[in-house]
Order: C-alpha cells, then structure tokens, then sequence
C-alpha cells in the first residue's frame, strides 16, 4: 500500500541576503558592480513535497527549454498519475511510475534516456535509495550529491541544482553550468570563456555565499 504524498514543504533555510550581498561586495568589488546594476536578490525556492518530485522535474527538464520542459512534466503528470482533463495533475508516485508503459511515457514527449533515468529513480525511491527531503536536511552538500548521483541520468550539476533550487543551500557553485560561466565572462571580462578551475578559485573568495553570487553571475549572463 502506498504512502500517501506528503503535502509541500518549504525546504529552505533562512538566508541573510544583507549579509550575503555584503560579505560579495566586500570580497570581489567586480561582482559588487554587477550585483549594483542587477538589483535585488530574487531568487525563491518553490515548495515541493519529496525527493522523488524534486528529480523527477529536474530528469525531464534537462536540455529543453523552460517553455518546451513544462509542457512534458505536466503530460507526465496527467497521463502517468491518472488526473482527468479537469483536475490540477500532482507529480507522480513512483509506483505509478513503474507501473506506467513505456508507449505511455513516450506519448508525454519523453526520450527513451529519460524515460529510463525516471524508471531508475522511481525504483530507488521505492527501495530507500534516495533520500528523503527530512533526510537531506540533515546531510552535508557533498553527501547528497553523492547519493543523488548514483541514480541514472543524475550527474553533479542536477544535483547542486537541487541543493540550490530545491534545499535552497546558500554556498553552492555549479563551475560546470554553461550560463554561469558566459555570466563570469562577461563580469570579470575574460578573453576567453572560463573553464571550471577558473571560476572555483575566483569563487573561494565568495564562500559562504556562492549561491547567492552563482544567481547574480546568471543574470549577468542574460544580460
């Protein structure tokens, strides 16, 4: 017998954005600029009720646009949790994910590798593997990259997103996102775009507030 989904929860600590605003532009006047032209922080952590949902989302969202992304993970939540036209779709059980056919995962608009990562993490879910969101706030970063990224089609950059977007942890930095290294090079006018070793050691001087620095130099990237 299924658990019934717990309702959502905000997993996010409180963050002092003073401090951290003050703590980067004391440490990198450079990025003290950028945070003066891009305003106040914004970034929110949206509530989510597991593990599981948090994944599940991030799976099918990698390497689509936001637009294309939510139009998949809503067919996937209609279709695989079984809500009619006409109610609000949750995101599925993991059960229901087993259960589901592969012609059914495939009509939502899912590649064959995601279809497979998300059959992997609903199977780990069911046996402990992956842990709760309770049991995450207890870990330590490299812990729950650790843990996530042993399920197929997690690598350590959908990990820190979850650590970012999900946990809300305040002094991650993805040196492998694309877009925050365009962000970096246009920041910190590099002639050529920085590679991973470049941006963690400018990054050092950032700690304990790299998120907070990461969401600005994303700005600078779309800017």
């Amino acid at each position: 017998m299924t658990e019934a989904v717990p309702a959502p929860v905000d997993a996010a600590p409180a963050l002092d954005v003073d401090a951290a605003l003050r703590h980067l532009r004391r440490s990198d006047t450079a990025l003290g600029r950028l945070i003066d032209r891009v305003g106040p922080y914004g970034l929110t952590i949206p509530p989510v009720a597991t593990t599981f949902e948090a994944l599940a989302e991030a799976i099918v969202y990698q390497q689509l646009s936001g637009k294309a992304a939510a139009t998949i993970f809503g067919r996937f939540c209609a279709a695989v949790s079984g809500a009619d036209a006409a109610a609000a779709a949750g995101c599925p059980t993991p059960e229901q994910v087993v259960d589901a056919s592969d012609e059914a995962l495939r009509a939502c608009g899912l590649s064959g590798s995601k279809q497979r990562a998300l059959r992997d993490l609903a199977c780990r879910t069911i046996d402990g593997e992956v842990p709760s969101l309770p049991e995450t706030r207890a870990m330590d970063d490299e812990t729950i990259i650790e843990r996530l990224t042993r399920v197929r089609g997690v690598g350590r950059w959908t990990a820190e997103m979850f650590l970012m977007f999900t946990l809300g942890r305040p002094d991650v930095l993805p040196v492998d996102d694309y877009g925050l290294r365009r962000g970096f090079q246009a920041t910190f006018r590099t002639p050529e775009m920085p590679d991973r070793d470049q941006v963690a050691r400018r990054g050092a001087r950032w700690a304990p507030y790299r998120s907070v620095a990461s969401w600005y130099l994303w700005r600078a990237a779309e800017r």
